[in-house]
């Protein structure tokens, strides 16, 4: 694992024993996190496949710069350190996002190219709105925890539980989570709910793959499905999964599938 800045830009990498194959990967991690969400799982199992893997740390997450100005930080802002990053990769990545991090990668593709994108349980073109109307229907103390964290409270265990797992999961997993989770840039949520949503007629349309999850309370799989049908697209839904898709035991499901179909597209 080696971890180096870009230049302030914590990114976390694995790399692969031998010759890398031809289109290394950048995660993009989702709100309240940063690049250890990949960490533990994702980057050392695409590398034994043989892809470079790489996850940022978003500005103001992390050990990235800008944490004492997270509050003005604005999705255009996350876009800026995704590509940053990827300029300095040999060649352009595939970009994998994970909830607000899916909502960088769509906005990524209004102003430049990628050769693939993958959108795990990510915030949909239609932005929050709608998610957390249901939310608050379903789950009140939830969204009531949710702006909690972003004020920079620490949230009960039993909601972060809610948040990310379907599955079982320990209290001192749950523990050492919540020790690694952040507050949220403000304007970003406003940003991601009604101010900076995908212009999708100005999105170029690479290759795309969307994942969901059954039991998601944030991203629930009517999200997933509206974003696939955005663009053109049947959303893939991995049974007895929360939120948290690379962090629950079953993670290795979704990771097969999007190694699976980087191995079709060619990448």
């Amino acid at each position: 694992m080696n971890t180096h800045s870009k230049p302030d830009i914590e990114v976390l990498s694995v790399l692969p024993q031998g010759t890398a194959r031809k289109t290394p990967l950048l995660f993009v991690h989702g709100a309240y996190a940063g690049a250890w969400l990949w960490q533990e799982y994702y980057l050392p199992f695409f590398a034994e496949r043989g892809w470079a893997a790489h996850a940022l740390s978003l500005s103001g997450h992390g050990g990235s710069r800008g944490r004492e100005y997270l509050d003005a930080l604005s999705i255009e802002n996350y876009v800026d350190d995704v590509r940053e990053v990827a300029s300095t990769l040999p060649v352009r990545p595939v970009l994998i996002g994970h909830s607000m991090g899916g909502m960088v990668v769509q906005k990524f593709l209004e102003h430049e190219d990628l050769p693939g994108a993958v959108l795990m349980a990510a915030v949909p073109p239609r932005g929050l709105m709608s998610a957390s109307l249901g939310l608050l229907m379903q789950k009140p103390k939830l969204i009531f925890e949710l702006n909690n964290i972003m004020g920079g409270g620490s949230p009960h265990l039993d909601t972060l539980r809610d948040a990310l797992f379907h599955g079982p999961v320990t209290q001192q997993r749950l523990l050492e989570i919540m020790a690694r989770c952040q507050p949220e840039s403000m304007r970003a949520i406003w940003d991601m709910t009604l101010f900076d949503l995908p212009r999708t007629a100005r999105m170029r349309r690479p290759p795309m793959l969307v994942l969901g999850a059954e039991h998601d309370r944030l991203i629930p799989v009517s999200e997933v499905q509206h974003t696939a049908s955005v663009y053109g697209l049947e959303a893939e839904i991995f049974a007895d999964m929360g939120h948290g898709m690379m962090l629950e035991d079953n993670w290795q499901g979704p990771a097969e599938r999007i190694a699976q179909w980087l191995e079709t597209q060619g990448f």
